[in-house]
């Protein structure tokens, strides 16, 4: 018995032996990809690729992606591998500009997995080719600047709640954690401009749209394994089926819009917000023009009839509004509070700007007055190069494709990676990047420094459509509490923040913690 015993088991070793050997020598064939091109990569290890401590939920994509940046820097481009799948790192800011404009016919889509049976996937971010362009001409025309100053009083309004609700918390004597306090001021401004909703979710953080907006964006295992898996693998992801389609989440929204619509057609009533321009969407399939434009989104007059919008296509774009513009404006927000929480002089310096701008306006926070605050926008600039909302853009090549200036042909369906991370912390263009200096976004500067080392929002046609919609929402709600307040840290604050390994975004682990004390 003991014999036959011994025998199975060392057949059963040797079995296993031979699938590991086997799985292992599959992996390595594909590992030689980018060595056979002539491509300089970095050494990947089975069966992982170069994405071992992204799985085991070590780090974020987005540092890892900065590691691989580092990891050759002499090269132009990077190969690197998502389990077999080889992908392209590029370095060179000039091949930047190709792949994100010049080339932009071969670098149109993301190459992601997306479930088309879920109606809010329908959105800019996500679609490619022909649909992505049709719908992105229709949308370009509802963030405009005429669009933006008709918004600005709602956006002003929930900043002004805001400065009251810290106010409150001072008198409290209350630090409070950053981030929680911005997402509700953003949760307010997005819901009131985007889905006609007044939250006031500053004075109630359990109304149910603050809820349904935490299970968007709070990091969680499955969220984040899917968003890796869909980067490096998206052919797992199809061939797994894996759903995000119909979940509460997505039926909460798309009810939402529709209730929302249904009403305001019925009762003929208008806000001039973001659901009022995608109706005319639904309604016309055009956004009426600014004045003085002669062009109605890309459709001119008199030539055929523009295609309209479905009720699930408004839901989808007002979800990915709500998406982006949160998550932007959020961190945005967030983390220049922090730095200038321990840069008191770059704090100071911001507030006379600040001062100085209200004095001229009669005390009135408004559209124009924003626009005249050029430090503002330079420590916006200089927070967004240190802390980029989307840490890295990838793209995926739709035909071959021979690198300018080399002779390395990338094959058809071969993954684009960037590094903004990466970019936004090399010395060569930003040197002793840890340090917070906004004098680096000064017109001097700019003009020293090649265009496309600096991406928080991307670039060229795919460039985020919301970002003047991002930076004004950061905006007003800096001015509103520095105009008041000053911010410090207290014996909670992390100086150097860790990221959220399961979050795509870039999101501190820790939190920002602070405290605002009253100006005299």
């Amino acid at each position: 018995m003991a014999l036959l015993l011994e025998s199975w088991i060392a057949e059963l070793v040797v079995v296993l032996s031979a699938a590991v050997l086997a799985v292992y020598l599959w992996f390595s064939s594909s590992y030689r990809y980018w060595k056979n091109k002539g491509v300089p990569y970095a050494e990947p290890t089975a069966p992982f690729g170069n994405f071992r401590r992204c799985i085991l939920g070590q780090e974020s994509i987005g540092e890892a992606l900065q590691k691989l940046y580092n990891q050759l820097p002499r090269e132009r481009y990077v190969g690197f591998y998502g389990f077999r799948r080889p992908l392209l790192l590029i370095r060179d800011p000039e091949l930047i500009r190709h792949v994100l404009v010049k080339d932009f016919g071969t670098f149109h889509d993301r190459g992601l997995f997306v479930d088309d049976e879920e109606p809010l996937n329908q959105h800019l971010f996500l679609l490619g080719g022909k649909k992505w362009r049709q719908l992105r001409i229709k949308l370009s025309p509802t963030f405009t600047s005429g669009k933006l100053k008709v918004m600005f009083t709602t956006i002003q309004d929930n900043g002004r709640e805001m400065a009251d609700v810290v106010g409150e918390m001072v008198d409290r004597g209350q630090s409070v954690e950053v981030r929680e306090l911005i997402a509700r001021f953003t949760t307010d401004v997005i819901s009131s401009v985007a889905f006609g909703q007044e939250c006031n979710c500053q004075r109630n953080p359990e109304h149910e749209f603050r809820q349904w907006g935490r299970k968007v964006f709070e990091p969680s295992l499955r969220a984040g394994i899917l968003s890796l898996l869909n980067f490096i693998s998206p052919t797992v992801m199809n061939y797994a089926r894996v759903k995000g389609g119909f979940t509460a989440v997505s039926k909460y929204f798309r009810k939402m819009v529709a209730d929302t619509v249904a009403y305001r057609e019925k009762n003929n009533y208008r806000r001039k917000d973001f659901m009022d321009l995608l109706i005319q969407l639904k309604n016309k399939g055009y956004v009426d023009p600014d004045k003085g434009e002669t062009v109605e989104n890309g459709h001119q007059k008199g030539i055929g009839t523009p295609e309209k919008l479905s009720m699930d296509d408004l839901a989808a774009q007002a979800f990915v509004f709500f998406v982006a513009g949160f998550e932007t404006s959020s961190t945005a927000t967030s983390f220049t509070l922090h730095e200038l929480a321990l840069n008191p002089d770059v704090q100071s310096k911001l507030q006379d700007e600040i001062d100085s701008v209200l004095k001229e306006n009669d005390g009135e926070i408004s559209y124009d007055a924003i626009g005249k605050m050029t430090y503002l926008d330079k420590v916006v600039a200089e927070s967004l190069r240190k802390y980029p909302p989307v840490p890295l853009l990838n793209r995926e090549c739709n035909q071959d494709y021979k690198i300018p200036d080399s002779d390395v042909i990338l094959e058809k369906g071969t993954p684009v990676a960037l590094s903004v991370l990466g970019l936004h912390y090399d010395p060569t263009h930003f040197p002793d990047p840890d340090r917070f200096d906004p004098e680096r976004f000064s017109e001097e500067a700019k003009a020293k420094r090649h265009p496309y080392v600096y991406l928080p929002f991307g670039e060229g046609p795919r460039i985020c459509i919301g970002m003047r919609m991002g930076l004004l929402q950061t905006k007003v709600g800096l001015v509103n509490i520095l105009s008041k307040y000053s911010v410090r840290p207290t014996e909670k604050t992390v100086t150097n923040l860790d990221y959220h390994p399961r979050s795509f975004v870039l999101m501190t682990k820790s939190g920002i913690h602070l405290k605002f004390v009253k100006r005299s």
